[in-house]
């Protein structure tokens, strides 16, 4: 059987009187009475100011000075002092939220150290709190009136019978007057019938508090503090990439690599030391070839998993060998505000961008040359790739671009695209330098 989080789907079960939900929130409604008594004197304190300049308006009595300035002052008085006492109510209600409500709720506040009373009152966040405070010190003991008067009939019933001294005369329950014992019994019977309601109606009404208290006190789904963290997770991943990708570059570099420069130069010394015409010249020949060929293949892999330049000698320099390698004419122009070395990951981030998007240039556009520009405002480095071919770049059909957009999300960055049918087309990355 699945374990409920949350009041709402335990009072579905038909085991619910018998769990512990019942008592959790009975415990949830009483731990509020305290809580709301403190906050209800100075919810009514202002709307017994407004009431009574409302009553004189109503009676048509003339209002006096103090009846336009005491309401006037008690509100401004509240909302300046509600959001610093509204929080701290807040923190120990997603605390208290705990009894009915074992799902975690977080703070919806952005994190503030400098000008912390700025931030507060100008978040949304804080007000939701002050609401919540308001009804909590309003709504909830009417609510709660209400229910209360309810148990107490509850309870008259249940035991009038043993309330009522014979011939004591008649004895008012709740709505109703009984004279004798033996009159009461009918409605002994109801309220033992109605007894079981009872537990439900206590959860139904901490369930309805909790709900309230979860979407006004806790952060919405899709709030920005969870994407903080997510992204936070997502550049910590790419951190770990990228440094296994250095490691098996270096595992290539210093081992694999030396060892098959190590069998290439025995081929070539073993053929040099066979005669044209023995029967090993062509083999050894061939897997001399191939051998070679194996280095070329090795030396692109690993130049593709970590460059040497980029790490060596920063990103401009890898895009110009970048463009070398290119089977396209392609010019790059780095502003002089760039040159100066990035984070390893920015760098990485706007050189694999560059990459992916020259690659896309010579297979797909059709262009006769390219430009690759780098520039730098502030904490932003603008990397910009223009091709003159035929346009009609779709992210939709293909995984290249979206690829890079999702590369560039990792480090707060963003990909534009600009490709109209007949070209020309221009891929723009945009990346915080700040680490």
């Amino acid at each position: 059987m699945p374990v409920d989080q949350y009041l709402l789907p335990a009072l579905r079960r038909r085991r619910y009187l018998l769990s512990a939900w019942p008592w959790r929130a009975m415990a949830y409604l009483a731990t509020t009475v305290p809580v709301a008594a403190v906050v209800a004197p100075g919810v009514l304190l202002v709307a017994l100011t407004w009431f009574a300049t409302g009553r004189r308006l109503a009676d048509g009595a003339p209002l006096r000075q103090l009846d336009v300035i005491a309401p006037l002052v008690c509100t401004v008085l509240a909302v300046l002092v509600a959001p610093l006492l509204s929080i701290p109510l807040a923190v120990a209600e997603r605390w208290r939220l705990g009894l009915a409500d074992d799902r975690p709720v977080t703070s919806a506040h952005r994190p503030a150290v400098a000008a912390w009373l700025r931030t507060r009152y100008s978040e949304a966040a804080t007000w939701r709190e002050v609401l919540y405070a308001v009804l909590l010190g309003s709504l909830v003991p009417l609510v709660y009136g209400m229910v209360a008067l309810l148990l107490f009939i509850e309870v008259a019933f249940l035991t009038g019978p043993f309330l009522i001294p014979e011939g004591a005369g008649p004895i008012t329950l709740g709505a109703t007057t009984v004279d004798t014992p033996q009159q009461a019994v009918p409605y002994a019977l109801l309220a033992l019938v109605l007894l079981p309601a009872v537990p439900y109606l206590l959860g139904l009404l901490a369930a309805g508090q909790a709900a309230l208290a979860r979407a006004l006190l806790g952060a919405p789904p899709g709030d920005a503090t969870a994407l903080r963290e997510v992204a936070r997770s997502r550049v910590r991943l790419m951190t770990a990439y990228e440094a296994e990708r250095r490691r098996i570059e270096r595992d290539l570099h210093d081992g694999v690599q030396h060892r098959l420069t190590s069998l290439t130069l025995q081929l070539s010394l073993a053929r040099l030391d066979t005669a044209d015409d023995s029967p090993a010249a062509a083999p050894l020949t061939r897997a001399h070839e191939q051998a070679k060929e194996l280095m070329t293949v090795l030396r692109d892999l690993i130049h593709g998993i970590a460059p040497q330049t980029l790490r060596d000698l920063g990103l401009p320099a890898a895009l110009r060998e970048l463009a070398d390698r290119s089977p396209l004419p392609v010019t790059v122009a780095v502003a002089d505000d760039a040159t100066e070395r990035l984070p390893d990951l920015v760098e990485s981030t706007a050189y694999f961008a560059a990459s992916e998007a020259l690659a896309n240039t010579a297979k797909h556009a059709g262009a006769t040359r390219a430009e690759v520009t780098v520039t730098r405002g502030g904490d932003l480095l603008v990397l910009e790739v223009r091709d003159d071919g035929r346009g009609g770049a779709d992210p939709a059909r293909g995984t290249g671009l979206s690829g890079l957009a999702d590369r560039a999300a990792t480090v707060r960055g963003r990909l534009l695209l600009a490709s109209p049918v007949g070209g020309p087309t221009l891929v723009r990355v945009e990346l915080p330098c700040t680490p």
